[in-house]
C-alpha cells in the first residue's frame, strides 16, 4: 500500500506553521508511543502537562492540605477563561459541570414547559441528546427526530424549525458518522423564529473552531475528556447571558449563590452569572488536568489544530481507500471533523475492530463499522501503523 505522507508537524504546515512549533509536542503525548490512538471522539489521552499538574496538585495537598485553597481557586478561574477562549464566549457565561448530560439536564429541566412544546433533534443524536428530552413526555413534550440527509443535511432541520418548536437541540458533529453540521446556519434559522437552540459541542471543542457568538446558540455543552484532552468527569456548560434568568436552577448549595464564602449571610441570591449552575464544592483535582490541556491547545492554536487533524484524517481515508473500505460520511472532504468511520464489503466491522485493538490500534465501533478518531499530535507512524494493521486484520474478518 502506498499515500502519500501526512505532515507530522502537529501543528499544521506551510502558512499554517507558528512559533510553537518548536515546541516539542511529541513529549506532551508519549502515547503515541505505546499505541495508535484513534480513540479521541471517546476518550482522550491527557497531554504530559496535565499528567504533572495532577501529581503536583496531589503532592501540594498530601504535604500541605488546603493551605492554598485560594491558589488551587485561581486556577479554576484559568480555566474557565481557557474555555471562553476556545468557544469564543462572554465572560461569566460558562458554568463548570460533571459533563454533558449533566448540563443537558439543566437546560431539560429548567425551563418552563407547556403541554405540546414540541423540541427537535436529529435520528443520529448520541443517546444522551435524546433519552433527556424524551424524559420530558410526561409533561406533554413531543420530541420530533429528523433525518440528516447527505444531500441537504440542515434541509430537514430548517423546515421543522420553521414550524415553530420552543427548542432544537444538535450535536455539533455527529459522534458516529462525523458529520460536521452548518451550526451557523441552524442557529440563524433558530434566531429568525424564536426557537431556542442548544448544542451538543463535544465532538467539536477542541477539534475546530468553536464560536459561540457566531452559532446564536443560546446554550452549549461539552465533556472535556474527547478533544480537549482531560479527564472524565468535568466539563462546561456555557448560556448566553441575556436568557440566563429563563432558565431556573435546580440546584442549590453554597457555592452558586452572589456572596459566595459568606457563610454567615442569611438571605440569599443566585450568582449573577453561570456560576448560578454550580451548586456546590469545584472538582480541583480535574480542574488541574483540564486547565493544563485547554491551555495547551490554545497555545498550538485552534485553527491549527483542525488543520492538523483534518491531514491526518484525509491521510487515514486515502489509505483505507486504497484498501477500498467504504465510509459512512460522504461528505467529509468539505466538511471536514475529526471522525473517520468505514466499513468493508463482507468483512465483519465488528471482528476488525476487536482484532484492530488487539494489535494496538486503539479505536471504536460506531456507526457501522470501525472508527478512527485522531488528534493533532497523532504521528505519522501511529497512522502508518494503523493502516498496516487493517490491511493485515482485513483478510481474517472476511465472511
Amino acid at each position: 500500500m502506498t499515500h502519500s505522507s501526512a505532515n507530522n508537524n502537529p501543528t499544521g504546515s506551510g502558512n499554517n506553521q507558528t512559533n510553537n512549533n518548536q515546541f516539542d509536542w511529541r513529549a506532551e503525548f508519549p502515547v503515541n508511543d505505546e499505541c495508535m490512538y484513534l480513540n479521541h471522539a471517546a476518550v482522550a489521552p491527557w497531554p504530559e502537562s496535565a499528567r504533572k499538574a495532577v501529581a503536583n496538585f496531589a503532592a501540594e495537598n498530601v504535604a500541605m492540605g488546603a493551605s492554598h485553597y485560594p491558589e488551587w481557586m485561581q486556577v479554576e478561574k484559568s480555566l474557565k477563561r481557557n474555555l471562553e477562549q476556545l468557544i469564543d464566549a462572554p465572560k461569566g457565561s460558562v458554568a463548570l459541570v460533571k459533563n454533558t448530560s449533566e448540563a443537558l439536564s439543566f437546560v431539560a429541566y429548567g425551563l418552563d414547559w407547556q403541554a405540546g412544546d414540541v423540541v427537535v433533534i436529529s435520528d443520529q443524536e448520541f443517546p444522551s441528546n435524546r433519552i433527556v428530552w424524551e424524559s420530558l413526555q410526561n409533561q406533554g413534550v413531543k420530541v420530533v427526530e429528523v433525518a440528516l440527509p447527505y444531500s441537504d443535511p440542515e434541509a430537514e432541520l430548517l423546515t421543522a424549525i420553521a414550524q415553530k418548536p420552543k427548542l432544537v437541540s444538535i450535536s455539533a458533529v455527529q459522534y458516529a458518522s462525523g458529520l460536521r453540521l452548518d451550526i451557523n446556519r441552524i442557529g440563524q434559522a433558530c434566531r429568525d423564529n424564536g426557537v431556542l437552540f442548544c448544542i451538543d459541542a463535544i465532538q467539536a471543542v477542541g477539534a475546530q473552531a468553536f464560536s459561540v457568538q457566531e452559532n446564536l446558540c443560546d446554550f452549549a455543552m461539552a465533556d472535556g475528556h474527547k478533544w480537549m484532552l482531560g479527564p472524565e468527569g468535568l466539563g462546561f456548560f456555557y448560556v448566553r447571558p441575556e436568557i440566563m434568568d429563563q432558565l431556573q436552577v435546580r440546584e442549590f448549595g453554597w457555592h452558586m449563590v452572589e456572596e459566595m464564602g459568606n457563610y454567615n449571610v442569611r438571605e440569599w441570591q443566585l450568582a449573577s452569572d453561570a456560576r448560578r449552575f454550580e451548586c456546590g464544592s469545584p472538582n480541583l483535582l480535574a480542574s488541574y488536568a483540564l486547565e493544563a490541556s485547554t491551555g495547551l491547545l490554545l497555545k498550538a492554536g485552534l485553527p491549527q489544530v483542525e488543520y492538523a487533524i483534518s491531514e491526518r484524517v484525509q491521510y487515514l481515508k486515502q489509505g483505507l481507500t486504497e484498501l477500498e473500505a467504504n465510509f459512512v460520511n460522504p461528505l467529509l472532504d468539505e466538511r471536514p471533523s475529526g471522525i473517520l468511520t468505514f466499513h468493508f464489503w463482507g468483512a465483519d466491522s465488528q471482528k476488525l475492530y476487536q482484532a484492530l485493538m488487539k494489535t494496538g490500534v486503539i479505536c471504536a465501533n460506531r456507526g457501522g463499522g470501525v472508527r478512527f478518531s485522531p488528534h493533532f499530535h497523532t504521528t505519522q507512524d501511529a497512522l502508518d501503523d494503523a493502516l498496516e494493521a487493517v490491511e493485515e486484520m482485513l483478510e481474517f474478518c472476511r465472511d
